[in-house]
């Protein structure tokens, strides 16, 4: 696993229950790639972590895994923002996202 993989992980694995990070969040973070790149880490490696926790900036739920996601932020307390049907739609970014302290 490239070194740079390995410090995403290790961020998504660092996030609070509760909290989230996005995919920019974590690229800035670690100083390198872009949201994309923390997107492909992610979809290649990050089934050991809480990949729950790493999200779109806009709070979308993640697609082709949102009753998972929901599940997990449900047990987390994790702020979320409900549609005109007052089911839950995205994350509250405003309150969910952690962003960690510099190394």
């Amino acid at each position: 696993m490239p070194d740079f993989a390995s410090r995403v992980l290790d961020v998504a694995e660092s996030i609070p229950p509760g909290r989230v990070m996005s995919y920019g969040d974590i690229a800035e973070y670690v100083g390198e790639g872009g949201p994309r790149q923390v997107g492909r880490v992610m979809a290649l490696w990050g089934g050991g972590v809480p990949w729950w926790r790493v999200v779109h900036s806009d709070g979308r739920l993640l697609a082709g895994h949102e009753r998972e996601a929901l599940a997990h932020y449900r047990r987390e307390g994790t702020p979320l923002r409900r549609g005109a049907d007052g089911l839950p739609r995205r994350l509250d970014m405003s309150k969910a996202r952690w962003l960690a302290q510099s190394p």
